[in-house]
């Protein structure tokens, strides 16, 4: 089972730019929550939330189509590999997420990103944030607008959730590692 040390190994194997280990951090946060949510090992989803841009900074044009047998190769189990392809569906793979860890990190990828965005334009970050304040944020596409509000959508269609039930979910999560995630209080 992938571990969050193996996960971190790996991914300093393929990745260098600062901002795509920050996106791990918040995803890898995110996926916590999630998990705790649904009853889950939180270890091992936050691992998988790391791992899941594994080949992007080397291939961004053909992202995770150079994920699935060097992951395999250094031993991931199958549904780790296929929770980190599903992850793209319907951008970059076919691979469509089915499990709730899968439907989990289909929908964290975006949403984490217009959360770290709202965190930063507050005094006290991510601290003191509220589902309502991320939901202002949400509903202005020109907000954080390279954040595929669709993806998010159909992610906590596929959930069963509301986006704001899944945002407060990953928002809790994240304020547990702000400093982490440079969403802290600015001083």
């Amino acid at each position: 089972m992938l571990t969050l040390d193996r996960a971190k190994e790996l991914l300093s194997t393929t990745t260098t730019e600062e901002h795509l280990f920050l996106h791990a951090k918040n995803v890898m946060a995110a996926m916590g929550g999630l998990a705790k949510h649904f009853g889950e090992d939180e270890q091992h989803w936050m691992a998988i939330g790391y791992l899941h841009d594994y080949d992007y900074e080397q291939h961004p044009d053909e992202h995770l189509q150079h994920t699935e047998q060097p992951l395999r190769d250094v031993g991931l189990q199958e549904e780790e590999i296929r929770a980190i392809l599903a992850h793209g569906y319907g951008l970059c793979s076919d691979v469509e997420p089915l499990t709730p860890m899968e439907k989990s990190l289909f929908t964290v990828d975006e949403l984490t990103g217009i959360i770290q965005a709202a965190a930063r334009m507050r005094p006290a970050g991510i601290t003191d944030m509220e589902v309502s304040s991320f939901m202002k944020k949400f509903k202005d596409k020109k907000f954080a607008a390279k954040c595929n509000r669709e993806v998010i959508r159909q992610g906590c269609d596929m959930l069963g959730m509301e986006v704001r039930d899944v945002a407060a979910i990953c928002i809790e999560a994240m304020k547990a590692y702000a400093e982490e995630l440079q969403l802290g209080p600015k001083e």
